[in-house]
């Protein structure tokens, strides 16, 4: 007696995978809820500067703002710019609760990370989420920042102590303020809790889009102060707007 199935066509059918594109709706026939199509069509970062991923037609620039007054964290690793429609994913994963978009672009950022990794990258000893005010976590109900980070953690199998970064007091968006009205608007907006885990540490700050930088560079500042080696920055998408906020981003 044959113990081999006698459908042969629909067993195989079954294992093919059918699950939709999120940006056409077409059959990705793929893992990654996104085919190859609308993956070509993504706005992929390209010439950017080398520390804080502005797009820019030369690779290997520094922008004017980080030749002038470079912010304290050593790069920023980031596949793609945020214009549409990854602005739009962005957007709707962070204030609609539309999880699966922000889950799609942080596999992009995995892929990405993977490559940055062989191709010499160093790997962080710890990630570390851009913690939320308390009040505005309430609000929304969750840190989309640590829900990335948390998918970064599973992927690459990188170390990430919560609660270890935490924003203790509450701020005013930072949409529409200058760069000294930023800074003075995140001084002591954020706190270790040990402080020793940060000694020596690379270290790996994780948010959604990069927008002026301020947020990052702010703690950056204090993880170095305690000691870490060097801060790099994951995120989803750099705005090319360094000095203004694209769409409904407020950057918290």
């Amino acid at each position: 007696m044959s113990c081999q199935p006698g459908h042969v066509n629909k067993v195989y059918q079954w294992l093919i995978n059918k699950q939709p594109c999120l940006l056409c709706d077409d059959p990705s026939h793929r893992s990654l809820a996104l085919c190859e199509d609308c993956e070509a069509e993504l706005p992929w970062l390209s010439g950017q500067c080398r520390q804080c991923a502005l797009p820019m037609p030369n690779q290997q620039a520094l922008c004017a703002d980080c030749t002038d007054n470079p912010p304290l964290f050593s790069q920023v690793v980031t596949p793609l710019q945020f214009d549409f429609p990854v602005d739009t994913l962005i957007s709707r994963f962070k204030y609609q609760q539309r999880w699966p978009y922000g889950r799609l672009l942080s596999a992009l950022l995995v892929q990405y990370l993977t490559y940055y990794f062989d191709e010499g990258g160093q790997r962080p000893d710890l990630i570390l989420a851009v913690p939320l005010a308390k009040r505005r976590q309430r609000q929304r109900g969750y840190n989309q920042a640590q829900m990335i980070c948390d998918w970064l953690r599973k992927a690459l199998g990188l170390h990430n102590p919560q609660q270890l970064l935490l924003r203790t007091r509450e701020t005013v968006s930072q949409q529409g303020l200058s760069a000294k009205a930023r800074r003075d608007n995140l001084h002591n907006a954020f706190q270790l809790t040990e402080p020793a885990q940060v000694s020596n540490k690379h270290i790996a700050l994780v948010d959604d889009v990069l927008t002026t930088g301020t947020t990052c560079s702010t703690i950056s500042g204090l993880l170095l102060k305690h000691g870490a080696a060097r801060v790099d920055v994951y995120c989803l998408a750099r705005t090319g707007k360094p000095h203004g906020l694209a769409g409904n981003i407020d950057n918290q």
